[in-house]
């Protein structure tokens, strides 16, 4: 049997019913810069993982496969609830502390993808 070696998530891809509506939140919501687009498809910078937000997979989707979150680090997830709460992200949740030192606050994208931010509660809370 030969040996596969994965050398590292390159891209994660969400289904999008609408996929104007997606890339103005996670471009204009949430400041993820866009790589490129084409006809279908919407590729952001993940910070070392390319976010891929897909009208083709939103059609491919079963919602019984399991649980998927996405979630962004951050510095200060008290400051980080705040500035995305006075952008109109509705979170689920205050921050919580989830282990450690590390808090976490959960939301939706329009699509209803779970997203969280996670890191430090931060310096000011």
């Amino acid at each position: 049997m030969s040996e596969v070696k994965l050398s590292g998530i390159a891209n994660v891809m969400l289904g999008t019913t609408d996929l104007a509506r997606s890339v103005a939140f996670y471009h204009e919501t949430l400041g993820l810069d866009i790589r490129f687009e084409s006809p279908g498809f919407a590729f952001l910078d993940g910070g070392g993982v390319t976010l891929v937000l897909s009208e083709a997979h939103a059609r491919l989707a079963d919602p019984v496969a399991g649980g998927t979150e996405i979630v962004f680090g951050v510095e200060d997830v008290t400051a980080a609830h705040a500035a995305l709460a006075e952008r109109g992200v509705a979170f689920l949740s205050e921050p919580r502390n989830v282990t450690g030192d590390q808090w976490a606050a959960n939301f939706r994208d329009p699509d209803g993808h779970l997203l969280s931010v996670f890191g430090p509660r931060g310096v000011g809370a």
